[in-house]
């Protein structure tokens, strides 16, 4: 063919004219490469000083231009050469120089009808300039009338300044949080004294959005295709998220608050990083957007097999740092994954405390009735940071700021009184800043008197005594972190075989449905998700069975009832009453409470010392320690002084070792409470970890002595015998095991009805189609009576309220898979260890129930025996179901559907093990590795759905009993309602004729 422009046969010649800095970077030259590979195009790149020292009339000429703006770039320049040479545009010039004003953006987005933050614009002749429409309050700014309080966000109306405010009220500790172009790896700073605005030139001025700490970032390129990536939010702790080639993900910024999509900035032009399928994408839509342009004649269709492919290098899968003794099985090609449910464990975390004190000073209770509405006999709860506050300018004038030597005059209640209240104020000031996941406190009055009433006529009651309680702890540490991360690297590349990038291919190609659940612990929360503390909270529905547990558990210890070398002698060791006890468990409790005593004694002269220590280590602010609850990696510098890791002082230790010592053993009684091991244990473990500088002499023997029994108490809390397991973990898990059988029915109700060969025949539904209409002609063609009774028909309305929400399917001629209409479920449940050792004793010991009598366990032999000797499922534990469909069976055969089970027993390693191990760096970084999957069942073996739901139901809460679900903190895995945004963007951004480049 001759193509028109340059005169040459049978090429389209592509014009680069886009700064070198942008031209070089490694995803432009990804794209380049694989036009090039195609051998119709021929690439060429102007280069910086042709675009900026030459004239148009010399510059190259070309069929195709793609040009786009960043910084130095003369865009009035390459708009005369399109002009004068009329080249197809992939991004048209002039409307970019609307990128600049960040009003003309605002205006633009609404005119089109994308939704943006509510604003209002404070526009400036000269610096300084008094407005009689602007007035700024301690709390708040009003433009024309329209208040915004803080926090609000400031933004300069100039689109290159990227210098914006988060402004923060009174209330939340004051302060400015100023967000920047990255410098190193940080993308902002918190300035806690600035509280005044800027008024050196024009500004908008917008409501704070709250997304739980997470961006979305998306690129278009052509009008349909969209590519997003969520990322954390630079507001959460000023650290750039990199990926491994060192550069951070950019895009245009999408919102999602309160179930809509905002799009909040758009500042200049970049790349998805290091994304193989983002960049073949790309390239084949550049492809049919040239050839369309300039040969409509020539097929665009996407070949089969892409160019480029055979010299693509192969992407590395990456693993957990130790392997299970199982695998992941893999599964034929006539399978296909269906669904993944999984359900973790949190990370590493710092100890949960608690302190209780009985006050009656009026200061407090003051603050008893200010907050409970002034009524003298009900309870309050204070968890906000105004309320926080408020206890802790009362406490600070109820305590000392140091010891005085008159303090050993007082009496030991008094005393210990002094002591916890001094406690309490070190709990608040801790970390420099206040957040209710990690710290609240109860008020309960329990004396009251009556008095006359304020301005006479009659009497009222006023309280005299309170209980308070204070709970923390439970923050997750920088090992948590980075726990956290490396599992989820491995389920993204390791959960979803063949699928390349796995779960953000699934996902970017609308064929991934994912919806993320946590309890309403904080430790436990993640971004993205729906808390659901009545389904991965608590224990109080088992609390009776657990009691009654415990007290058997005490006697089968203290009596040595438990016969000796009782696990060795049966057959099944797990079916004994107390199996995991060691034999001489009541002799090491004595060793315990003594070992207990003396490291106790050794924190309490670290405590003494520590105000005079902190005096010495002047950099560490009270801002320095708020960074704790971010860190990504140790506390090199605190370590170095001898201080604790993290934000916990020696006075807060203190507390945690004089309490345990308190609990675990009552000398006037002569009473031990074993219920105490598990934390005497958790504080051991963690101080190895994060503070094994201070060198607490009898710590180490103390942590074997405490494991040993740990190892018995742990899993036998949750009933001494399978049969009180099984009853015990059917009470705790009852609505997660009912939840998870509902994801699997609707899991498979959809996979038949993609499969329906009534479907294929006539007619396929893409973007942007809407799923409901689409699940309505599927549930039509579906009256045939297909669905099993197994579980109540209601399943299929049962999940989410946001299953009904307009959702998307992908078209394929945009994007090169081979297997559109797949389409995987994913459901996330992040929990408590409670309900890990709940949902694993029903899944081994479901057979037992007498309904289920001659039916085998769905844990096969060898990994009962497995988890019998596995008594810890440490941080990051997790179990993991996954549904396969066998495309060749079928569909009225049970074998149709199978799942398969493997579980990790998470960080399940001693900090004690071997230093010159292969581990010895991750405890240099006060880091315990992951342990890999482990199968749940024999290899080769068939759990049919049919068989694992009739194992499963008898302990699960029937579909109709579920209450409706908790809207989302964030978005859900579809852009399901916002999703009509992305496609005006699509559509509109930047003002494209054909695709535009990754931009914002």
């Amino acid at each position: 063919m001759v193509v028109e422009g340059n005169g040459r046969a049978d090429t389209i010649t592509i014009g680069v004219c886009v700064m070198e800095k942008k031209v070089f970077c490694s995803p432009m030259e990804q794209i380049l490469e694989r036009l090039r590979a195609f051998g119709e195009f021929e690439i060429i790149i102007f280069g910086d000083k042709v675009i900026l020292e030459d004239p148009i009339e010399i510059w190259p000429k070309c069929d195709c231009l793609i040009a786009f703006y960043s910084s130095g770039f003369p865009l009035k320049k390459a708009e005369a050469y399109a002009a004068l040479r009329r080249p197809f545009l992939v991004n048209e010039l002039e409307p970019q120089h609307l990128l600049h004003d960040r009003r003309k953006v605002y205006e633009h987005l609404e005119k089109y009808g994308i939704p943006v933050p509510n604003y209002a614009l404070v526009n400036r002749e000269y610096p300084y300039q008094e407005l009689d429409y602007f007035i700024e309050q301690e709390d708040f700014v009003e433009v024309h009338g329209k208040r915004f309080l803080k926090p609000f966000v400031e933004k300069p109306v100039n689109g290159d300044d990227h210098r914006i405010m988060i402004y923060y009220p009174n209330s939340a500790g004051g302060g400015m949080k100023e967000l920047f172009r990255k410098v190193g790896n940080r993308s902002s700073e918190f300035h806690p004294d600035v509280r005044r605005v800027r008024r050196e030139g024009s500004y908008i001025y917008e409501e704070f959005m709250p997304t739980g700490g997470t961006d979305v970032k998306v690129y278009t390129v052509g009008p349909g295709y969209a590519h997003a990536e969520a990322r954390k939010s630079p507001v959460v702790d000023g650290v750039v998220m990199r990926n491994p080639d060192g550069k951070e993900v950019c895009g245009f910024d999408l919102l999602r608050c309160d179930g809509r999509s905002y799009v909040c900035d758009v500042n200049g032009w970049s790349f998805v990083k290091n994304s193989y399928k983002y960049y073949d994408d790309a390239a084949c839509i550049l492809r049919k957007i040239f050839l369309d342009a300039k040969a409509p004649h020539l097929s665009s269709t996407i070949p089969p097999n892409l160019p480029w492919k055979s010299n693509e290098p192969v992407q590395p899968t990456e693993g957990l740092t130790r392997q299970g003794s199982g695998i992941i099985g893999t599964f034929g090609q006539s399978e296909e994954l269906r669904s993944v449910i999984v359900v973790i464990r949190h990370g590493d975390r710092t100890p949960k405390q608690k302190v209780k004190l009985k006050v009656t000073e009026e200061k407090l209770l003051n603050l008893m009735l200010k907050y409970n509405g002034g009524k003298p006999r009900a309870e309050t709860k204070l968890k906000s940071a105004v309320q926080l506050q408020d206890l802790l300018d009362a406490t600070r004038q109820l305590v000392p700021p140091t010891r005085s030597g008159r303090e050993s005059d007082s009496d030991a209640d008094d005393l210990e009184h002094i002591e916890k209240l001094r406690q309490v104020k070190a709990v608040l000031e801790e970390g420099g800043h206040f957040s209710g996941i990690y710290r609240k406190v109860q008020l309960k009055p329990l004396k009251w008197i009556r008095v006359p009433k304020r301005g006479g006529d009659g009497e009222e009651e006023r309280p005299i005594e309170a209980l308070m309680i204070l709970k923390y702890g439970g923050v997750l540490t920088h090992a948590g972190r980075k726990q956290a991360e490396e599992l989820g690297r491995f389920f993204r590349n390791n959960i979803y075989p063949g699928e390349g990038t796995g779960l953000l291919r699934l996902h970017s190609t609308y064929r991934h449905d994912l919806k993320i659940y946590s309890s309403d612990e904080g430790r436990v929360q993640v971004s993205l998700v729906s808390k659901d503390s009545s389904m991965l909270d608590g224990l109080e529905d088992a609390s009776i069975e657990m009691d009654e547990a415990k007290a058997r558990l005490h006697e089968i210890i203290i009596s040595n009832a438990r016969a000796k070398n009782t696990d060795e002698s049966v057959e099944f060791p797990w079916m004994v009453d107390g199996a995991g006890l060691p034999a001489n468990a009541s002799q090491l409790l004595p060793k315990m409470a003594k070992l207990t005593k003396e490291v106790t004694a050794q924190v309490k002269l670290l405590a003494e010392d520590e105000d005079e220590k902190l005096a010495l280590t002047s950099s560490f602010s009270r801002y320095d320690q708020a960074k704790a609850f971010g860190k990504t990696t140790i506390d090199v510098a605190r370590i170095a002084a001898g201080l604790p890791c993290g934000s916990e002082s020696f006075l807060l230790m203190f507390a945690r070792w004089k309490k345990l010592e308190r609990d675990l053993y009552n000398e006037r009684k002569d009473r031990f409470d074993i219920t105490q091991i598990p934390d005497v244990y958790d504080s051991c473990k963690y101080d190895l970890l994060h503070n094994a500088h201070l060198n607490l002499e009898g710590l180490e023997e103390l942590f074997k002595v405490a494991q040993l029994l740990a190892d018995g108490v742990i899993p036998n809390e949750y009933g001494i015998n399978p049969k009180q397991k099984l009853k015990i973990g059917s009470k705790i898990a009852r609505r997660l095991l009912g939840k998870i059988l509902i994801d699997l029915r609707n899991t498979r109700e959809e996979a038949i009805s993609v499969s329906d060969p009534k479907f294929t025949e006539d007619e396929t539904i893409f973007l942007p189609t809407k799923e409901s209409e689409y699940q309505q002609k599927l549930q039509a063609r579906n009256e045939d009576g297909r669905r099993s009774s197994s579980t109540s028909e209601k399943s299929l309305d049962q999940e989410d309220e946001d299953d009904r929400e307009t959702k998307y399917r992908l078209d394929p001629k945009y994007a090169n898979v081979k297997t559109p209409d797949r389409h995987v479920r994913t459901r996330l449940y992040f929990t408590s260890e409670s309900h890990i050792h709940s949902l694993m004793n029903v899944l081994r010991y479901c057979n037992l129930d007498e309904c289920l009598q001659g039916e085998d366990s769905l844990v096969c032999q060898s990994a009962l025996d497995r988890l019998h000797r596995t008594r810890e499922l440490d941080y990051m534990s997790n179990i993991v179901l996954r549904m396969f469909e066998n495309t060749e069976v079928p569909l009225e055969d049970e074998r149709r559907f199978r799942i398969e089970m493997t579980f990790s027993r998470g960080a399940d390693l001693s900090p004690l093990e071997d230093k010159t191990s292969e581990n010895s760096s991750l405890l240099q970084e006060h880091t315990l590795p992951i342990m890999g999957p482990e199968r749940l069942q024999e290899v080769g073996s068939c759990l049919t759905l049919d068989k694992f739901e009739k194992m499963v139901r008898p302990f699960a809460m029937p579909p109709e009993d579920f209450p409706p679900a908790a809207a989302p903190q964030a978005f859900s895995g579809y852009f399901s309602k916002g999703a009509g945004v992305l496609e005006r963007l699509a559509s509109l951004w930047p003002f494209h004729k054909g695709a535009t480049n990754g931009n914002k």
